[in-house]
């Protein structure tokens, strides 16, 4: 199996004042078992800090995942 047949997009959303996530939707082909896919999202959760957000899965088996995480801003201080 290919790891080229999976796809990814990205986008950035604020979700309320403060509050701003970035999300990653993944399209996994029914070709990929299970345990492989539960392997990809775990490392996705353990090395990147994505969270599971919706999985749903299509009549063909296709798997649309979306993940997010929270974009944490520094903000800058002044010194007086």
């Amino acid at each position: 199996m290919s790891h080229s047949a999976l796809h990814t997009t990205a986008q950035r959303r604020a979700t309320g004042p403060g509050v701003e996530y970035e999300f990653e939707r993944l399209t996994i082909p029914r070709d990929f078992s299970r345990s492989f896919v539960t392997r990809l999202l775990v490392e996705r959760a353990e090395h990147g800090g994505w969270v599971l957000d919706r999985v749903r899965i299509g009549h063909d088996g296709t798997r649309r995942v979306v993940l997010k995480r929270k974009i944490i801003r520094q903000r800058r201080t002044t010194l007086v």
